[in-house]
């Protein structure tokens, strides 16, 4: 299948999927984390908004859909949106390990958000706030260079 991406300047991107009974499904990966869905008709440029979802539903909904796939565009956001860079940040020994990832905050304290855990051989793509930590978990972190080192230092205690 082919997706169409579109980059928006100060938005973030969108991704235009055709649907078999017509029209483009669009979904804008918004740079301040929440998504957006939207059905275009004939013309990609006047989709109607369908939906607007705040993280943590589109994290939700991602892992229903298949989260996986949502962790590469994730990646290929970072190539595309100058300034966003991703990064990996072990959790250590310390005030996180055994609790919700919620608890850390990390999003509204630092502006990064975790798209993924990798815990060993397994990988948690799109976890949620309710996903326990553990330490020598490694999070996959998408946001800005000051953003990821923040969250280093706030996962470090």
């Amino acid at each position: 299948m082919d997706v169409n991406e579109v980059l928006l300047p100060g938005v973030g991107l969108r991704y235009e999927i055709p649907v078999a009974d017509g029209g483009l499904l669009g979904v804008v990966a918004r740079r301040d984390g929440e998504f957006e869905l939207m059905l275009a008709d004939d013309d990609p440029d006047e989709p109607r908004p369908l939906l607007r979802l705040r993280r943590d539903e589109a994290d939700a909904l991602a892992g229903i859909l298949g989260a996986p796939r949502i962790a590469e565009r994730f990646a290929d956001l970072t190539r595309e949106v100058p300034g966003l860079q991703a990064g990996q940040v072990e959790v250590p020994e310390g005030p996180y390990g055994g609790r919700p990832l919620g608890q850390t905050r990390a999003r509204t304290l630092t502006g990064a958000s975790i798209v993924a855990i990798v815990r060993g051989e397994e990988v948690i793509p799109s976890p949620g706030p309710e996903t326990v930590l553990a330490a020598g978990d490694v999070l996959v972190v998408i946001g800005t260079a000051d953003g990821i080192a923040a969250v280093e230092r706030l996962v470090a205690g």
